[in-house]
């Protein structure tokens, strides 16, 4: 009894320094997440309102504004779906079956992670462009892939594959494959198994790696500035147009830009946080 007295007085002793040091680390916590995500959101809206909301909105009636704001989305629109089955037919291989070759195909689903979307980029170079090794046989046809839509879009598609596998693999390989295999007992198919059996299971997991990697395209800059050429107009999505309007000094306009993304990835982390807010209230 006196042991566990002394241990109770011991807590109470160090509990005004437990607090203070909580309230210390989510100070600092919320200090640096001021410092490197309010604080540059502020200064984007800031120098984009800096010559009133009309201007603002001006900003988005040019031409070639537009252009990107449409390519922007229509690459988000391609890559998305593309990535989306790929994401869940890797996932369900890796997880449900054992085959030759599945440690490669880990490593290969890990790839974007660890090679620069610059690199990625001057490989697509290397491959379709006028001196690459597909590009003569290409330029014979008339068909264009660096430098045009194609070659943002497979640049896009390379640098966001991994997102959605990355989140299904370790979500179906917990979930093991008893269902499926009782369903396929049970006489039903494969299609018929994946829509009434596995999706219903993965769907929050889906959900959320097809948000990252929609926020991932359309806001990728590296691989995309090397295979777009910086066609105003034509080639040039968000991020690009951002980087020519602010090197023309025309700072209303690329801060107007720029805070479009922004918003754009506001609403993905407010839609991110729902998702994850739901997947702890169903655990």
């Amino acid at each position: 009894m006196a042991g566990i007295a002394h241990r109770t007085e011991e807590r109470r002793r160090l509990a005004p320094g437990v607090r203070a040091g909580r309230i210390a680390l989510i100070g600092l916590s919320l200090a640096f997440l001021g410092l490197l995500l309010i604080a540059p959101l502020v200064a984007v809206l800031t120098q984009a309102l800096a010559n009133g909301f009309e201007a603002y909105l001006e900003s988005f009636a040019d031409t070639d504004t537009r252009a990107a704001i449409r390519l922007t989305l229509l690459t988000a629109a391609i890559v998305v779906p593309v990535n989306t089955i790929f994401g869940i037919c890797a996932a369900w291989a890796i997880a449900k079956f054992e085959f030759p070759g599945k440690s490669l195909l880990i490593t290969l689903i890990d790839l974007p992670f660890a090679v620069s979307p610059v690199i990625a980029g001057l490989v697509f170079i290397m491959l379709f462009g006028a001196h690459g090794w597909f590009g003569p046989w290409l330029i014979e046809r008339d068909i264009s892939v660096v430098f045009a839509v194609p070659g943002i879009v497979l640049a896009t598609i390379f640098v966001t594959f991994p997102y959605v596998a990355r989140e299904l693999i370790p979500l179906m390989q917990q979930q093991g494959s008893e269902e499926e295999e009782a369903a396929i007992t049970l006489g039903a198919g494969a299609w018929v198994t994946f829509l009434r059996v596995t999706l219903p299971k993965i769907r929050w997991g889906l959900l959320y790696g097809i948000i990252l990697c929609n926020a991932r395209a359309m806001g990728e800059f590296g691989a995309v500035s090397v295979v777009s050429g910086h066609i105003r107009g034509l080639t040039n999505t968000m991020p690009l147009h951002v980087e020519i309007l602010y090197n023309e000094y025309n700072f209303v306009a690329a801060f107007a830009v720029a805070s479009l993304l922004a918003l754009l990835a506001m609403v993905t982390l407010v839609i991110k946080t729902l998702l994850e807010w739901r997947v702890g209230q169903r655990g």
